[in-house]
């Protein structure tokens, strides 16, 4: 006889294969699936990298390339909508993340926004400031980014972790909302606190965040956050990120890399720069549009979904799979510890992970040891993570 796995709890697999079958009766969101293209036979647990095909886009695309830059040209700049599309497709992104109308612009890349709401986070600070205090986990462009930023602006950096103290000389605080690696949920409400109450300005990073779970920006009071949208968002490979700025803060937003598309009067072509006001303000140079308008084509299958049902799924998504799996996991057992990813510990992950990809179970790996699986609930079910579980103790035996 085979013996069973011994690095899943799957020895019972009747048991756990019923729950996941009543759990997936039971799942509100689970006619969403249909909307994604999912390879045949294949699990993919890698939203948290690259979100799945939004089956409508091609079609979508195909209309953008053929009709609206084949046919109309140019006059798609305003008869098409594209000049307003960083701010419109910022609007219906803004939800998602706990924003007001008018504060999110998207375009650029992540590490652009980072750059440009950095920046200008310490130049709302006195000089007397003269720290920048860094996610020490930071996702590592994060960090790149803000060695620069602060050789820029004549500061220092600071490695921080949530809890650690905010200083008199505390310019501003880059922080992820949820560590990329091991899939912990930093408490953003706590931190903002923190940091407004020292007097600074802090900056988060909502890549791992933005489309998996509640986060609150205008209750709390963030400042500023980035994020992309590539991931739980499914805009696309190198979709566009967005930017937001709080409202208030919005007239005092002093980019760093002032472009004609976020000038006050960007046809008037004038040697001096005027910044735009609002959202706009944000914007840098000519928009990306094939990329932006697949994202908004997307965006579609978050009509009539609440990002409070995806996290309800999310949790016990990944609460079934740790059940599931024995391997020692490096994500917090608590809820409110954990964004929407589970990551385990494993001798020779990368090999593994190969492996399991091999047998249609699609993941990422973090050297040196980190198997990492991201629960997208649009298109993620039970029986998924069932089948992940049940294939890594398989490969693991």
């Amino acid at each position: 006889m085979k013996p069973a796995p011994v690095h899943s709890r799957t020895d019972d697999l009747s048991a756990l294969a019923r729950k996941a079958a009543e759990l997936d009766a039971a799942d509100e969101l689970a006619p969403l699936r249909e909307l994604f293209t999912v390879a045949p036979g294949t699990v993919y647990l890698d939203g948290n990298s690259l979100g799945a095909l939004p089956r409508h886009v091609p079609a979508r695309m195909q209309q953008v390339i053929a009709h609206e830059w084949g046919a109309m040209g140019i006059r798609s700049w305003d008869e098409s909508g594209w000049w307003t599309a960083p701010e419109r497709i910022g609007d219906r992104i803004a939800p998602l993340i706990g924003a007001a109308p008018g504060t999110v612009v998207v375009g650029d890349s992540t590490s652009v926004n980072v750059f440009k709401a950095l920046v200008a986070a310490v130049r709302l600070a006195g000089d007397d400031r003269d720290e920048i205090l860094v996610d020490a986990a930071t996702f590592p462009t994060d960090g790149y980014i803000a060695e620069s930023a602060a050789r820029m602006t004549g500061r220092r950096i600071v490695p921080y972790r949530t809890g650690d103290p905010v200083g008199p000389r505390t310019a501003a605080v880059l922080v992820n909302h949820v560590d990329f690696c091991t899939g912990e949920l930093y408490d953003l409400p706590s931190v903002t606190a923190a940091v407004h109450a020292a007097g600074a300005t802090v900056v988060w990073d909502l890549c791992h965040s933005a489309g998996a779970l509640p986060v609150g920006l205008e209750a709390h009071g963030v400042d500023f956050a980035v994020g992309c949208t590539y991931k739980y968002l499914n805009g696309g490979p190198g979709s566009p990120a967005f930017l937001y700025v709080r409202p208030d803060l919005q007239p005092s937003f002093d980019s760093p890399l002032p472009g004609w598309n976020s000038h006050q009067d960007p046809f008037g072509m004038t040697p001096g720069y005027t910044p735009a006001d609002g959202a706009p303000r944000g914007r840098v140079g000519t928009p990306d549009i094939l990329s932006m308008l697949a994202l908004e084509s997307a965006l579609d299958v978050w009509n009539g979904v609440t990002i409070e049902a995806v996290r309800a799924k999310s949790l016990v998504l990944t609460d079934f799979f740790l059940e599931c799996v024995s391997l020692e996991a490096v994500t917090p057992a608590a809820p409110e510890q954990r964004g929407s990813q589970v990551s385990l510990r494993c001798e020779n992950a990368g090999a593994v992970m190969k492996e399991l990809i091999a047998r249609g179970v699609v993941g990422d790996f973090r050297p040196p040891d980190i198997l990492r699986f991201g629960f997208t609930p649009l298109y993620v079910s039970f029986g998924d993570a069932l089948r992940a579980a049940r294939v890594l103790g398989e490969v693991l035996a």
